[in-house]
């Protein structure tokens, strides 16, 4: 597509009046007028001959097989042209939805008619994303003619969840010894194995002592525990419409997930076994809960299949049928959205009713925009109304988290960035203490 520029226009509007300029001065002299219309077309057409040819390009595009949710990648274009005159160019990617809208790039063709593109993409949520075309933009040597040119690219990026943030847990749990430390923890208390008996010696907890084999031994003995394994662990995720509000440029949802493949390596390593549920309108994914680190996989297809919804969250058919569905006592993480307390009755509601067999790990996010409405200095009259709302909602919110908390669940109310180290170490805390 050839187009004139602005200056081409500007040069023709201004060609116009000194035409008629010169022909009021002497009516004779209308050759020069008609001549310095022509002298402005043979600019153009000169302009368009000298312009770079589509021909002449040699277009690369080197687009990255995955993304990750939270991070940044590069398309990496590199453009070749067999010509030495140094144009500039302008371009622009179509990207689907799945990605941030691409910038305006320019580049310059250096001395061997060789320039590089790199086009920021910005995964906005989970899915396939798709490179559709690129637009580059050049003018001619004189800049009365430009040329867009279409290439067209149609590849596919996959965008999943950021598991390369497991990179650095891997590496903090990968001596055996991470989770209880390089000397054998021996806990008492209920839900402990036993493991062996000793001979009492001071200082040692006297409810430990075993009374039957003490008489039997004629000497005090205790018993030895260790920590138990074998938990069993539910990622229950809410899928409804409040999880898709962005929040620091990534859905509530993406960065559950992240937190939740974080929690579960973690708690794979640990020996424990790890289960996937999804709801909001309906249960829309359940995966039962496996052991050992081989079946992370398992994990990370199943958070690949937690979809966006539009619907409005049912806490009473969602968490009625995770109950249901469980056989023993397990730690459920329950990562979910609410607004006030009237909105969230409901799920208090059937909150409770889970937590009187389970143990709940109820984890929400901050919205950093209210923190800030509050903190605002309130130079208007709306900037203090602004402020006495987000007051009043962040009350509420910790009116909800206190109800949940005298209820006996374990509530984490915390910034993206600090979620899913809380997550993993509220867990850890959980099994020092034994609380499964």
């Amino acid at each position: 597509m050839i187009r004139p520029t602005f200056r081409a226009v500007a040069l023709f509007a201004a060609s116009i009046p000194a035409g008629f300029a010169i022909l009021l001065t002497d009516e004779s002299f209308w050759p020069f007028a008609v001549a310095l219309l022509f002298l402005c077309g043979f600019a153009l057409l000169t302009d368009l001959l000298l312009m770079l040819s589509p021909a002449r390009l040699t277009i690369d595009a080197k687009v990255p097989k995955v993304l990750y949710i939270g991070e940044e990648d590069v398309l990496l274009v590199h453009i070749a042209a067999r010509s030495q005159r140094r144009t500039l160019l302008e371009a622009v990617c179509d990207l689907s939805d799945v990605l941030e809208p691409a910038p305006r790039l320019r580049a310059t063709l250096n001395a061997e008619g060789e320039a590089l593109l790199p086009i920021p993409l910005r995964p906005a949520r989970r899915g396939v994303a798709v490179v559709e075309r690129l637009w580059l933009r050049w003018r001619g040597p004189m800049g009365l003619m430009s040329r867009v040119h279409t290439v067209p690219i149609e590849d596919s990026i996959s965008v999943t969840a950021n598991i390369r943030a497991l990179r650095q847990t891997a590496l903090t749990f990968s001596d055996p010894n991470a989770m209880h430390g390089v000397k054998p923890q021996r806990q008492q208390g209920e839900g402990s194995e036993f493991e062996a008996l000793r001979d009492y010696v001071p200082g040692l907890d006297h409810r430990s002592i075993d009374w039957k084999h003490s008489a039997r031994h004629r000497s005090l003995v205790c018993k030895e525990y260790h920590s138990e394994r074998n938990h069993q662990i539910i990622l229950a995720f809410d899928t409804g419409y409040l999880m898709k509000e962005p929040l620091q440029g990534i859905t509530k949802l993406d960065l559950a997930v992240n937190a939740g493949l974080q929690l579960g390596y973690v708690s794979l390593r640990a020996g424990d076994r790890i289960g996937v549920f999804g709801f909001d309108s309906r249960v829309r994914l359940f995966s039962r809960p496996s052991g050992g680190v081989g079946t992370f996989w398992r994990l990370q297809k199943a958070a690949a299949e937690l979809d966006y919804s539009d619907d409005e969250t049912n806490f009473t058919l969602g968490l009625s049928e995770l109950a249901g569905r469980l056989n023993r006592r397990s730690l459920v993480v329950l990562q979910t959205e609410f607004v006030d307390t009237i909105t969230a009755e409901l799920m208090v509601e059937n909150v409770q009713r889970l937590a009187a067999r389970h143990l709940v790990l109820f984890v929400c996010l901050q919205d950093p925009g209210l923190l800030a409405t509050v903190d605002a200095e309130p130079v208007t009259v709306n900037a203090m109304s602004q402020s006495v709302i987000a007051d009043e909602f962040l009350r509420e919110r910790r009116l909800v988290m206190e109800r949940l908390r005298r209820m006996g669940v374990l509530c984490l109310d915390v910034t993206a960035d600090q979620m899913g180290p809380e997550i993993i170490n509220r867990y850890l805390e959980i099994k020092r203490r034994e609380l499964i």
